[in-house]
C-alpha cells in the first residue's frame, strides 16, 4: 500500500512517501518558507525520485492541525485535492499527535507545541500505550503560564518537544525544574512519515468533501471582525 504524507501546519514543511511500511522518501525542512509554492513542488519531485505517478497512490494523509491558519489550510486543500481526484482515502491527523510521534518511546508524559503568538502556544499531552501514542489532554490554544502550572500539578517527568520550545525553554525549565525534559534538535521537526504512522493506525477515513481542519481557535483575522462586530453593536 502507498502512502502520500503531507504537513504544512507550520513553518517546517513535511512530505513523504510510504510502501508497505518502508519510508521510500521523506523531505523535512525548518525553512520559513511559503508553503503554497514550495509543497506542490516538492510532491512532483518526490514522486521523480522514486518513479512513481500520483495514480498509484493508495491512501494520503494529512497534518489537520492545529497551527498557522495559513499552513494547515494548504496542506489540507492539497491533500483534499489529491484525494477527490485520484479517488483515495483521506486520513486527517493532529499535527501534535504527530509530532509526539518523534518520541513514542519516552517514559513519561509528551508535550509537542508550536508557538501560537503573545505568550500562547498550541500543545497537547500524549502518552505511549501498549506501542500507541494516545492522548491524555485533548490538543488545545492555551496561555503557556496555564499549561506549565497544570503540568507542575501533574508532577511528571515531560518531554517538551516542537521546533517553538526553545522559545520558552528558560520559562519550561524555571517551572518544572528536573521535570522538564528537553527533546534534541534531531526530534523537534514533524515528519510526514510519522504522519502517515498514525493515519495507518487510525480507522476513521476522512469525508473528502467535508473534512475540515482543526484550527483549535479562530482566525486572527475572524477575532478581529467579531470584536468590531460587538463594539458596533455595543455588546
Amino acid at each position: 500500500m502507498i502512502w502520500l504524507g503531507i504537513d504544512t501546519a507550520n513553518t517546517p514543511l513535511s512530505v513523504a512517501i510510504v510502501k508497505d511500511g518502508n519510508v521510500l522518501t521523506e523531505v523535512n525542512s525548518s525553512m520559513a518558507l511559503n508553503h503554497s509554492l514550495r509543497a506542490m513542488p516538492v510532491i512532483e519531485e518526490l514522486f521523480r525520485t522514486v518513479q512513481m505517478e500520483p495514480k498509484q497512490l493508495d491512501a494520503i494523509a494529512v497534518s489537520e492541525g492545529p497551527g498557522s491558519y495559513t499552513g494547515v489550510r494548504i496542506g489540507v486543500t492539497i491533500a483534499k485535492t489529491l484525494a477527490w481526484t485520484l479517488q483515495v482515502p483521506l486520513v486527517g491527523v493532529s499535527s501534535l499527535k504527530a509530532l509526539a510521534a518523534n518520541a513514542s518511546y519516552f517514559p513519561g508524559v509528551i508535550c509537542p507545541l508550536f508557538d501560537a503568538r503573545r505568550n500562547h502556544v498550541y500543545a497537547g499531552l500524549y502518552e505511549e500505550v501498549d506501542g500507541l501514542i494516545t492522548s491524555v489532554q485533548e490538543d488545545g490554544h492555551f496561555a503557556i503560564d496555564e499549561l506549565l502550572d497544570a503540568l507542575a500539578d501533574r508532577d511528571q517527568r515531560v518531554l517538551f518537544i516542537g521546533k517553538d520550545v526553545a522559545m520558552y525553554e528558560e520559562k519550561i525549565k524555571e517551572r518544572l525544574a528536573d521535570l522538564a525534559v528537553i527533546a534534541p534538535f534531531s526530534m523537534q521537526l514533524p515528519r510526514a512519515s510519522s504522519l502517515i504512522y498514525m493515519a495507518q493506525q487510525s480507522e476513521e477515513k476522512a469525508d473528502t468533501h467535508t473534512f475540515t481542519p482543526e484550527y483549535r481557535r479562530i482566525a486572527e483575522a475572524e477575532a478581529n471582525w467579531i470584536q468590531q462586530q460587538r463594539k458596533e453593536k455595543g455588546l
